[in-house]
């Protein structure tokens, strides 16, 4: 005990002492709220009062299983989406897209599960949800849709992993994996959520604004312009690619390494689209309303793509496969909005717009010198704000909203445009949802990317970039044998340990 006291006595001694006390309270403190916070917000009912329990909600099988259908559909698309960044970039950066795909995949379903889902889709006012955070409280079904809550949860969280990947695209071969990280929690946790509350949310203010509420039936806006924008933002922050020369320059696009696995890629979106549009109805029993969109949705691919291609070809005398390839996606995009309210033949019109559209926003990104290696800005941004303009043009005024017992037509619900006699009330409130939604993500979206910059890991290092991002940030190619048997003659394994020069590494490659 003397002892003691004489080392207490040691200023040093007692603050080391005072120290480590003041963490254990602490961690008892935080120990304490987790031990009865934690319950309390989940329910536990040692901390409830003692209510009835409220009827059980009617699940209907049908349109619960028709949205899960949806839900796989859609998710697929994230495949689609890996190999169509992976076809459009260098062999280099394929395995860093890979693995972005599968990282950005599995954190927004953790994001979307605590606090995405409850942001984007809980009640709360017109900006912002504040229930269901980590699931807890929710109903059996979603609203009236007769949905099951897991299974129209599953089909949102895949809408919002698109979002995610989309931003990836125009950040491709330069974009540090940690980086990737950081702004894929910003954009799945926070911007798509919040800002898609405000358009699809119960309570959200663009579904009340006037002259006409705001309609996107399956993300034009809420998934593409957002992802898009923000696409945009990171490719502005990161500034373009090492040795990327652009045409004003005396240059051009860098060449992507396998057109084949961008094309099958792209086939595969546009089959997923299919889970897209016409799962966004959530019913079943809407079954007129299920073909229009899938009519739609591929006559406006089919014009998209071939607009592209021939408004390509009198400029370079080739067939482009790749800008045919956006061409049809930007199609896609475009009719993802307007899809539920128009005419085959308004779909092919709006479709081929989009082609087009796509061709001049990729000019008009080489023209400003904004590196987007997959066109995610022309396909999503532009596209995505066409297509919900287009619905105050194209909306033909007989179709009104999908329900879970099947299609509202009556007066009050359809959704009239400019062509058929509506007015341009339709187009007003289209072209006011999206410039607040357009103008909100920049904002939040160059916030973002400017603040992971700062931590400086948005972007690798110079030398990283050279050697390539597949060896820099992940340890191997995704060709090995090519990469490095048939070009040196050595292995992988050798050349991390320094027996190839990386300056003659990268121009091989």
């Amino acid at each position: 005990m003397k002892k003691l006291l004489e080392r207490f006595r040691d200023p040093d001694r007692r603050r080391v002492f005072y120290a480590v006390l003041g963490a254990k309270g602490i961690a008892l403190g935080i120990l304490a709220v987790v031990l009865v916070g934690v319950p309390w917000y989940l329910g536990s009912k040692a901390y409830a009062d003692a209510a009835a329990p409220p009827p059980p909600a009617y699940i209907n099988p049908i349109n619960t299983m028709w949205t899960l259908i949806a839900a796989f559909l859609v998710f697929f698309m994230q495949a689609g989406f890996m190999a169509l960044e992976a076809g459009f970039a260098r062999t280099r950066e394929t395995v860093n897209i890979l693995l972005e795909g599968i990282v950005d995949t599995c954190l927004c379903g953790i994001l979307f599960w605590a606090f995405g889902f409850a942001f984007m889709f809980g009640s709360g006012n017109g900006f912002i949800g504040h229930e269901f955070f980590f699931l807890h409280g929710a109903p059996e079904t979603y609203g009236s849709t007769g949905v099951a809550i897991l299974a129209f949860w599953l089909f949102q969280f895949a809408f919002a992993d698109t979002c995610s990947t989309i931003t990836s695209g125009a950040m491709v071969g330069r974009t540090g994996f940690v980086g990737d990280l950081l702004y894929s929690f910003g954009v799945s946790g926070f911007i798509y959520p919040i800002i898609g509350h405000w358009a699809w949310g119960p309570d959200g203010w663009l579904n009340t604004i006037k002259p006409a509420a705001f309609h996107d039936f399956a993300g034009s806006t809420v998934v593409h312009t957002i992802g898009g924008m923000v696409a945009l933002c990171g490719a502005i922050a990161l500034g373009p690619r090492l040795g990327r020369k652009f045409k004003r320059d005396g240059g051009g696009p860098m060449v992507g390494h396998n057109m084949t696995i961008a094309s099958v890629g792209g086939v595969i979106l546009w089959f997923g689209w299919y889970g897209f549009n016409p799962g966004s109805t959530l019913s079943a029993m809407d079954i007129q309303g299920i073909g229009r969109v899938a009519a739609n949705t591929t006559l406006a691919a089919c014009a998209g793509g071939l607009s592209a291609l021939f408004f390509v070809y009198p400029r370079s005398k080739v067939w482009d496969c790749g800008i045919t390839v956006n061409g049809f996606l930007a199609g896609l995009v475009a009719i993802t909005c307007p899809c539920y309210w128009v005419s085959p033949f308004g779909s092919i019109v709006l479709g081929g717009v989009a082609g087009v559209l796509c061709v001049l926003a990729v000019d008009l990104l080489e023209y400003l010198r904004i590196d987007d290696p997959i066109g995610a800005v022309p396909v999503h941004g532009v596209c995505g704000i066409w297509g919900t303009l287009s619905l105050g043009l194209f909306a033909t005024g007989q179709y009104g909203a999908s329900g879970p017992t099947g299609a509202d037509n009556s007066a009050g619900a359809v959704v009239t445009g400019l062509f058929y006699g509506g007015g341009v009330n339709q187009l007003i409130g289209q072209a006011i949802g999206s410039a607040v939604v357009t103008a909100a993500t920049l904002v939040v979206g160059f916030a973002l990317m400017y603040a992971v910059k700062a931590t400086g890991t948005l972007r690798v290092s110079k030398e990283g970039e050279e050697e390539g991002l597949d060896l820099h940030e992940h340890g191997g190619e995704a060709y090995p044998e090519q990469a490095f048997g048939s070009v040196h003659g050595i292995s992988s394994a050798e050349a991390r340990g320094g027996k190839v020069a990386m300056g003659s590494l990268a121009e091989a490659k």
